[in-house]
């Protein structure tokens, strides 16, 4: 392990608005703050939004500056790229921000039912060979339900049609979600609002993959079934 990243490491202890648990310590067990986000890190009763595999939190600190009324968390594996975000957002004064370190699959041990109200997936591993492991599979949306408010949001950005078609066939074949907007070309749709955050936050792989002419896809669905959406008004 590098100098840096050790450095970075030691750094990550420090920050008050990065939580790090081990596997052992949230394996099916809850985490201390399960259930108590807003009240004892954010202080408010502002909704919740997720951002899912957020690497350095580019995309989860752009939303945070954007809507102040909003708690936003980042979620990702890799405590080299969470010490960027989690240092921006101490830079920052963003107290709307914070930072989870732990894999995705243990989620369910973070947050109570209805504790979140938005969960953002941004460029994921489309991972080809493993729908188990894609981060919209059913194994991975039966997680986030167990936790997510009704009429939550769940968003999807990605350069990956394939998992763009995949992820709109399960949500279509499921009865506990509603698939709200689909977009297979966000950039080449005309229609779409030039102040819409799905325009106007972009990540370092989102403008690489631009730059390569890759078209990104958007999808937005909904906890709860056609029916209750429609009555609630989404």
């Amino acid at each position: 392990m590098g100098k840096d990243k050790i450095r970075r490491f030691r750094e990550n202890e420090t920050f008050s608005n990065l939580f790090q648990a081990t596997f052992e310590e949230v394996y099916h067990r809850n985490y201390p703050l399960k259930g108590s986000w807003n009240e004892k890190v954010f202080g408010n009763n502002n909704p919740l939004v997720l951002e899912l595999g957020c690497g350095k939190g580019e995309y989860t600190l752009a939303l945070a500056r954007l809507n102040k009324s909003f708690n936003y968390i980042g979620i990702d594996v890799k405590g080299a790229r969470l010490w960027r975000g989690a240092k921006t957002a101490l830079e920052e004064k963003l107290e709307n921000v914070a930072f989870i370190r732990t894999r995705i699959e243990l989620i369910a041990s973070f947050f109570a039912p209805y504790e979140v109200s938005q969960i953002w997936i941004t460029f994921p591993d489309p991972q080809p060979r493993k729908e188990n492991k894609r981060l919209t599979s059913p194994r991975f949306l039966d997680r986030y339900l167990s936790f997510l408010a009704p009429g939550a949001l769940i968003h999807l950005k990605t350069d990956s049609r394939e998992l763009h078609d995949y992820t709109r066939k399960v949500v279509e074949s499921r009865e506990d979600i509603t698939l709200l907007e689909t977009d297979p070309d966000i950039y080449g749709n005309k229609t779409r609002p030039a102040h819409d955050p799905v325009l106007t936050v972009r990540t370092f792989y989102e403008n690489q993959f631009l730059e390569q002419g890759k078209p990104i896809t958007y999808l937005r669905f909904s906890t709860g079934n056609p029916a209750t959406v429609k009555a609630e008004g989404h």
